[in-house]
Parts: structure tokens; C-alpha cells; sequence
């Protein structure tokens, strides 16, 4: 989920796959971390991540693919190419319920045999309530990118949280950005690009990930967008691409739902966007 009040003009959205993505990924070339923000219902986003990474790996350009659907920690160094996907989801303490294996393992497994590392990137979850009450978070972003952040976390659980709580999940989405910029940072290799795969709000430049590094690092953000791309978000990328609308969904009642049942800690605004 993206905050809906960014500003700036840039380059026009582009509709890709196959090899015009990869043409694409190709111009984003050299850089230490390429980003790729995706929703998370979109199954062709899925199919981006799997097409970059299996072209990349195939040029000897990838250093490593870091997920936010995995904590850090966790990683498949030390596996073999042709390990199952048995061992690669134990390797990576995978959680299926938080995020299908059927969606996200042909993007892992495309790097795992290639023998290329994946490296869980999110903040751990057993850590995410000290980083919900730890104020020094509050001043990482600018005043303007930390309320594009509120903004996000209202529109993304449907106006439905209390107010009270949004400073707190905001918190634990800065840290898990940190947490992923550092593990992406660390993977860094001369020459090799390391790929990050996150939701969209986690890539974009001056509210996610990016943020966490100097001014001077080489990253650059690919956004994959379902329907029309969103009006103002270009300054916040590199490129864009749009893939095809989802169908309707009332995520709104589908979340209406999840938070009457008793809540399990932490908050499940820990998870989003």
C-alpha cells in the first residue's frame, strides 16, 4: 500500500514482461541494490521478481535476493542449487500463512538454483513491539514522508485503526526498512547487483527502504503497480510498470473481519503494507 498523497513528475508507467522487462532492468544497470515493490495479491508482480532474478543470475550479475516475506536471520547460504523447496522454506523459516509458498517460492527458488543466496530481510517479529515503542523512530523521516506514512497505514487498514496506534505501527514499519536496508546492504558484491523484493510502500525513496542509506549509495526502484499506476508516485521510483487491474475485492470488509477475532501479538498492522 502506497501513500496516496505523493507529489512530482517523472517518467510515464510502462507495461512489461518477458524480455521488454528485463530491457528495462537492464537500463536500471550498474547498481549495488535494485528495489522492486510489488503488491501483494498481484501474481504477475511475482512473475517480475522471478524474471529478474533468473535474468540477472544468468549474466553472473546477482550478488543476492533479499525478501521482505522472510525474517532476518534466515537465509539459504550453505544449501545446494538443487535443494528442495522443503529445505529452502525450513532455511528461511518461511511462514505460509503470512505469505503463500505458492506465490513467492518460484522467485526464491529461481535464485536458489541459480546459487545465488536468499536472505530473509524483515525485521523479526519478535522484535517489532520494542521497535513499536521507540520514539527515536519518529524522527528518521522528514515531517512530510512520516505523515505520508500515517496517511498510508489509515488508508491501508481502512480508517479502522484507533489513532492512538498509528505512531506505534508507524514506527515498525520504519524499522522493518531499516532491517531490510541493512541486510541489503551487507549482501552487497563489486560488480553484482543485489535484488530487494518488498510491498510497494517498503521501495519507495523517501519514505522506505532507501532512506536508511547515504546519500551516495548506489539503489535504484522499480514499482509494479495492478491498473492504472498511481497519480504523483514517479518521483518516489525509477520505473514503473503496470500490469493488469485485479478484480473488485472489498479488502475493507475482508479487514473488517480479521480484526473482530482476538488479536494475537504483535498488532496485525505489523504485516502491512
Amino acid at each position: 500500500m502506497v501513500a496516496a498523497a505523493l507529489a512530482g513528475c517523472a517518467a510515464p508507467a510502462t507495461a512489461l514482461g518477458g524480455p521488454a522487462w528485463t530491457a528495462q532492468i537492464a537500463t536500471l544497470l550498474p547498481t549495488d541494490i535494485l528495489l522492486i515493490g510489488e503488491q501483494h495479491d498481484a501474481p504477475e508482480h511475482q512473475q517480475l521478481q522471478r524474471e529478474a532474478v533468473q535474468w540477472l543470475a544468468a549474466r553472473q550479475q546477482l550478488a543476492a535476493l533479499v525478501m521482505e516475506m522472510a525474517e532476518a536471520g534466515h537465509s539459504t547460504q550453505g544449501l545446494p542449487h538443487d535443494a528442495s523447496e522443503a529445505q529452502v522454506q525450513k532455511a528461511l523459516g518461511w511462514s505460509d500463512r503470512a505469505w503463500p509458498w505458492t506465490q513467492y517460492g518460484p522467485v526464491a527458488m529461481a535464485a536458489v538454483q541459480a546459487g545465488v543466496p536468499v536472505l530473509g530481510g524483515n525485521l523479526p517479529r519478535a522484535q517489532m513491539r520494542d521497535a513499536m515503542r521507540n520514539a527515536q523512530w519518529d524522527g528518521h523521516l522528514s515531517p512530510e514522508a512520516l505523515q505520508q506514512q500515517y496517511q498510508a497505514l489509515r488508508d491501508g487498514h481502512c480508517g479502522l485503526l484507533p489513532e492512538s496506534q498509528i505512531p506505534g505501527m508507524a514506527r515498525i514499519q520504519i524499522a522493518r526498512d531499516a532491517s531490510m536496508a541493512r541486510v541489503s546492504a551487507a549482501a552487497r558484491g563489486p560488480g553484482r547487483v543485489v535484488v530487494l523484493v518488498a510491498g510497494g510502500g517498503h521501495v519507495l525513496r523517501h519514505q522506505g527502504v532507501p532512506t536508511h542509506w547515504p546519500a551516495d549509495f548506489q539503489s535504484k526502484v522499480a514499482l509494479a503497480q495492478s491498473g492504472q499506476a498511481q497519480a504523483g508516485i514517479n518521483k518516489e521510483t525509477d520505473l514503473i510498470i503496470t500490469t493488469p487491474a485485479l478484480p473488485p475485492q472489498d479488502h475493507c470488509a475482508d479487514l473488517r473481519r480479521s480484526m473482530a477475532r482476538p488479536a494475537s501479538a504483535p498488532p496485525a498492522a505489523a504485516t502491512a503494507p
